[in-house]
């Protein structure tokens, strides 16, 4: 298994993450062998079907995972060259808003009905200001939450933070994430699915934000998507995820037109193209494998139309074929060495 390819310089470097959830039926290997980095500034996509693993690898890292079911069984996810999996409960609640902010799914029911949308960004600078040693009176916190609120492009930002989930729509209840998530001035956001549910028109502007923040910010992002058009619009690097695994990883340009792996290259064919109606949609047939009951080989072999019988008995990792990419298959498109 080709190690690691970390930099001294990388904020975020998980190596070799393995995670397993215990349940009644059995042991899930939901996350298998993690290798990923993300440097300052830096935009880095994880894209792959639902189920995959993206989400778990997200709440992995800032150990957001439930304690009495999820079990981590190797790897390390070192946050600035401190392993988060080493720390106290008190230095990960440190780390959590103020150092990595997070955005999670689904705005639509995340927002606890019975507070203010400005209650969640207040409580997120009070954290980062206790963190710091600041102090400052609550006017001067509402004064910044609403700033926030304005550069997240709400047209009555005022009237945004005295409001209830319940009175704003789901562009404008993500927007009210994404400032609670950046509030605390995080060096790493990790964004889960941002754009879930949204219209067309409002996935364009919250990606637009997206692109304004590490731009102004000098911030690191780790955007989550099965998306490869909200990957495609944002990201500087893609990760491949299928079955808990990375099977691909490399910059956007390379790994989306000239995919090596036969599952990245079925996401890609199975994205509608503009322009092109006369071109049928491709799909993969098939599903994930059973967690419960995971194959010998490839992970993907069930539903590769490439597959040998090599692919069936061994399992593939992740090797570098050029150009700073890595690709977890035995016989990857388009490889250089």
């Amino acid at each position: 298994m080709t190690g690691p390819m970390h930099q001294s310089s990388d904020l975020l470097a998980v190596d070799g993450l393995s995670v397993d959830f215990r349940t009644f039926d059995g042991t899930l290997n939901v996350l298998d062998g993690i290798n990923l980095s993300i440097g300052a500034g830096e935009t880095v996509g994880i894209v792959g079907e639902s189920g995959c693993g993206k989400s778990v690898l997200a709440k992995s890292i800032l150990g957001l995972l439930p304690p009495r079911t999820a079990h981590y069984r190797a790897g390390a996810i070192n946050w600035q060259g401190e392993n988060l999996l080493k720390v106290k409960r008190g230095r990960l609640r440190q780390v959590r808003g103020a150092e990595i902010g997070m955005v999670f799914q689904d705005p639509m029911t995340f927002l606890d009905p019975l507070y203010t949308a400005g209650s969640y960004l207040l409580e997120a600078i009070n954290h980062r200001d206790q963190i710091d040693g600041r102090t400052s009176v609550r006017h001067d916190r509402r004064k910044e939450a609403i700033d926030l609120l304005g550069r997240l492009q709400l047209a009555d930002p005022e009237r945004t933070f005295d409001s209830y989930p319940g009175q704003l729509s789901g562009g404008m209840r993500q927007r009210v994430l994404i400032a609670a998530a950046i509030a605390g001035n995080p060096k790493l956001l990790i964004a889960d699915e941002p754009t879930t549910a949204l219209d067309v028109t409002v996935q364009a502007q919250i990606l637009h934000i997206f692109a304004n923040l590490v731009k102004s910010a000098g911030m690191s992002v780790m955007l989550i998507s099965h998306d490869l058009g909200v990957i495609a619009s944002v990201c500087q690097r893609i990760l491949v995820m299928y079955a808990g695994t990375i099977v691909e990883s490399g910059s956007k340009r390379d790994v989306l037109s000239a995919p090596a792996h036969p599952y990245t290259k079925g996401l890609i064919e199975a994205v509608p193209r503009l322009g092109y109606p006369q071109k049928p949609i491709k799909g993969m047939s098939g599903q994930i494998p059973n967690l419960l009951d995971l194959p010998k080989g490839c992970r993907f072999a069930a539903r590769c139309p490439h597959a040998a019988a090599q692919c069936h008995n061994e399992q593939p990792r992740l090797r570098p074929i050029g150009d700073g990419r890595q690709v977890a298959c035995f016989f990857p498109e388009h490889a250089d060495g």
